[in-house]
């Protein structure tokens, strides 16, 4: 908690102008981001990239920050901003240059991670809910993926909470038989 409320005065004073606050902000919060960067990408130098542009986005956006939610708030929107960006960017990157695969290089199935291969389904299905249903996918990050409390998810999409909980609902209902087919 203590933590938590040291983030939240560093934040306030960054986004003030005070660059030693901004410095002593993104030492603390790296750890954090590229953590929950780990989250949305299963490849651990993929999340470290995310996090790094996570930090950077912070660094150059604090000003924007105003202190309404918590910071914890406004950073899991960068963080989940910049993770799907990152992930589009692998999957462009990918489709642009295909590989041929060395058979020594291959992945053994047996030995590679399902808690992996979940989060890459997870990042096609929250494209696909993107085209489909953009107006779900901000509630379906914030609760399910970033964690946050209903009540802060409501004022961090702009919606009443039954409004959340019914776009919510919506959104898992849609993207459930689309993990099904993935698995």
């Amino acid at each position: 908690m203590r933590d938590a409320a040291r983030s939240e005065e560093l934040a306030l004073r960054a986004a003030a102008g005070d660059e030693a606050a901004l410095d002593g902000l993104l030492q603390e919060i790296r750890p954090e981001v590229v953590r929950r960067c780990g989250r949305f990408l299963p490849c651990r130098e993929d999340a470290e990239e995310a996090a790094q542009d996570v930090l950077l986005q912070v660094a150059r956006k604090i000003t924007t920050f105003e202190g309404r939610s918590r910071f914890g708030t406004w950073l899991y929107t960068v963080v989940a901003n910049c993770s799907r960006q990152k992930y589009r960017e692998l999957k462009r990157r990918a489709a642009e240059q295909p590989v041929a695969i060395d058979a020594s290089q291959q992945v053994d199935p047996r030995t590679t991670s399902v808690i992996a291969g979940s989060r890459v389904d997870l990042l096609e299905a929250l494209e696909r809910l993107e085209r489909e249903h953009p107006h779900l996918v901000a509630p379906l990050v914030y609760r399910d993926i970033c964690q946050l409390e209903y009540a802060e998810v409501a004022e961090r999409v702009g919606i009443p909470l039954g409004t959340l909980k019914s776009r919510l609902h919506e959104a898992r209902k849609q993207v459930r038989p689309w993990l099904a087919e993935a698995s």
